[in-house]
């Protein structure tokens, strides 16, 4: 009994201050947000300036940049940083380039029904391993898979982009495409068509139409998927592995390497910063441009 008026004194007391239970609310989620994502991150960077004894291979907290200075010292590093980033950025564009005229047409053109099954091939990708996905694109494209096959039924020459950078891009354009089609998709979707007929009656031809009232209000969606694209293959290790060939390593690479084999975890949280710079001047620009109103 006791336990009952106690849980009414309570809902009482949150129904007469919604500010209180809006509080009760997000205080677990914030707290499990601030100790434990942002903790792990401040831990990141303060182990970055930690460094490993040689003789013993323990852990030496003593602050140094010794870390920084070796990734900023030698071009090897410097080349797997830059191929990693060049590599996001080409995998942004090259699904932006696709993903557009796709979205558009589910979201302006196609019917309803349409548009749900069009939905639904977009996601069904997502449905499935990712391992398994890389791997079926894996024997795509190896020198006797079904890529090669199809051009020698044809008469044409073996293409050989397996175990290459070039089979990274294709892969990783694939596995990440459904993460920019979804928020170009809301954001074509949400604006209103009245734009689109008051164009017309000013005489404004398609291009026009698309260059003054479709882009900049579909760009917080563009930029939104970009972020996901940009994010996901910067931190991506598993495909430079699996469809990479040799000299394709990428950041993630050499941070699981040193925190395996080499057992070297501040330079590893050193290596390991570098995405987490670039994405947060990422977001910042992102954030400039009205993402956030798209995600």
């Amino acid at each position: 009994m006791a336990s009952i008026t106690l849980h009414r004194r309570l809902s009482a007391a949150l129904w007469r201050r919604p500010s209180l239970a809006l509080t009760a609310t997000l205080v677990p989620p914030l707290a499990w947000f601030v100790l434990i994502y942002l903790g792990a991150l401040v831990l990141l960077f303060i182990t970055a300036f930690w460094s490993v004894d040689a003789l013993t291979g323990e852990i030496d907290r003593t602050w140094t940049f010794e870390n920084f200075s070796r990734i900023l010292g030698s071009p090897t590093y410097r080349a797997i940083a830059l191929r990693t980033i060049g590599m996001a950025a080409a995998v942004t564009i090259t699904d932006a380039l696709i993903a557009y005229p796709f979205a558009f047409f589910m979201a302006r053109i196609a019917g309803p029904k349409l548009r749900v099954t069009l939905l639904t091939l977009v996601l069904l990708p997502l449905w499935s391993s990712y391992l398994a996905r890389v791997y079926a694109w894996r024997l795509i494209l190896a020198h006797d898979g079904v890529l090669n096959w199809a051009l020698n039924s044809i008469g044409l020459p073996d293409l050989d982009i397996g175990y290459s950078r070039w089979a990274m891009w294709i892969v990783f354009s694939y596995i990440w495409l459904p993460f920019m089609i979804t928020p170009l998709y809301t954001a074509l979707e949400r604006i209103p068509h009245s734009l689109f007929e008051a164009s017309e009656d000013l005489g404004a031809r398609s291009w026009r139409t698309f260059g003054r009232v479709v882009l900049p209000l579909s760009l917080p969606g563009l930029v939104a998927g970009s972020i996901f694209t940009f994010s996901l293959t910067l931190g991506d290790y598993i495909t430079p592995v699996l469809v990479g060939g040799p000299g394709s390593d990428f950041i993630g690479n050499v941070v699981y390497a040193n925190v395996g084999i080499a057992n070297n975890v501040p330079f590893a949280a050193a290596y390991a910063a570098i995405p987490l710079i670039v994405m947060a001047l990422y977001l910042t620009l992102a954030r400039r441009l009205g993402a956030s109103d798209a995600m």
